[in-house]
């Protein structure tokens, strides 16, 4: 029941995440993208803060032992998500929910380069054809061949969605490294802090009055980021992350029906076929990962050293 409780949790975290994603993108046109920032950062505190003070971890999450550490985080992570919003508002949603899969296998990646941890030739094959997946991708944006039609804004999309892949498994890196110190809540607490601000700084540079309709938007974009983190949070709680991480990847079937559904878009066969690959090599990732973890488990129940 707990498993799936877990995997219920989680499906409901993507679609969510799916939603504000949709909703982004409707406002990428009309709404500047700093401004997007601050709503989607500022209105996520507030759920954020109400289930911290019921849970009475409020003052855990404003706790910090390593506010440098979080500054580290809370840049990376504002750029993601700059990088984000602006891909959203110039590819389809399914492009770039599809071109975002790369972060974990690119995150596998950074962490056997800077957190050390030993990564053996299957991973590392499972990177490297991930990342050609994502090209397969990229082609119809960056390229002028016969069968690609490629505009200025679907090439400037592209290559945020690319970059953003790598910020936002930049952003995995520097939360495992706080993750020795500091509690979930004031991750998550300094981050959106942090992405306030970052979306703030660029009031000057050309903030609009919504209409209404923009503004309930806004709104929602904030409030439905805040909770769709903490119900992903609670998914955690009931199963280990290697059974629910496959689920990830339903992601893609929500920005395939929202996408077609609000926009009319349909994904080409460049996004089909690079997401496929992508989506087996994350797959093949967390199958060898969940492997490795029960065979460090069995070694350390018997008391023999793990190979990792």
């Amino acid at each position: 029941m707990s498993i799936f409780k877990a995997i219920l949790l989680k499906l409901v975290s993507t679609l969510l995440f799916a939603v504000m994603g949709a909703l982004v993108r409707w406002l990428g046109d009309l709404v500047p993208l700093g401004q997007m920032v601050f709503f989607r950062s500022f209105f996520a505190i507030l759920p954020v803060m109400l289930i911290y003070a019921w849970r009475r971890e409020l003052s855990a999450a404003m706790r910090t032992r390593r506010p440098v550490g979080h500054f580290g985080r809370g840049l990376i992570g504002a750029a993601g998500m700059f990088l984000n919003f602006a891909a959203l508002a110039r590819l389809p949603l399914a492009d770039v929910t599809a071109i975002l899969f790369a972060s974990p296998l690119i995150t596998v990646a950074l962490a056997a380069m800077l957190l050390k941890e030993r990564v053996r030739v299957y991973r590392w094959s499972a990177v490297a054809v991930g990342l050609l997946g994502v090209v397969v991708m990229l082609m119809p944006h960056l390229s002028v061949g016969a069968a690609a039609t490629i505009t200025a804004a679907g090439a400037i999309g592209a290559l945020c969605a690319a970059t953003a892949a790598f910020t936002n498994a930049g952003a995995v890196i520097q939360t495992r490294r706080l993750t020795d110190t500091e509690t979930n809540s004031s991750i998550v607490f300094y981050f959106s802090v942090f992405c306030t601000l970052a979306g703030l700084l660029t009031w000057p540079f050309g903030w609009i009055v919504p209409t209404l309709p923009q503004l309930a938007a806004l709104v929602m974009v904030g409030v439905i980021g805040g909770v769709s983190h903490l119900i992903l949070t609670e998914s955690f709680r009931f199963a280990p992350a290697s059974v629910i991480a496959p689920f990830d990847y339903v992601s893609m079937l929500w920005a395939f029906v929202l996408g077609y559904i609000l926009f009319g878009e349909l994904p080409d066969e460049y996004t089909i076929a690079g997401a496929a690959v992508v989506i087996a090599a994350g797959l093949f990732v967390i199958w060898r990962e969940r492997g490795l973890g029960l065979e460090r488990a069995r070694e350390k129940a018997a008391g023999t050293p793990s190979v990792g």
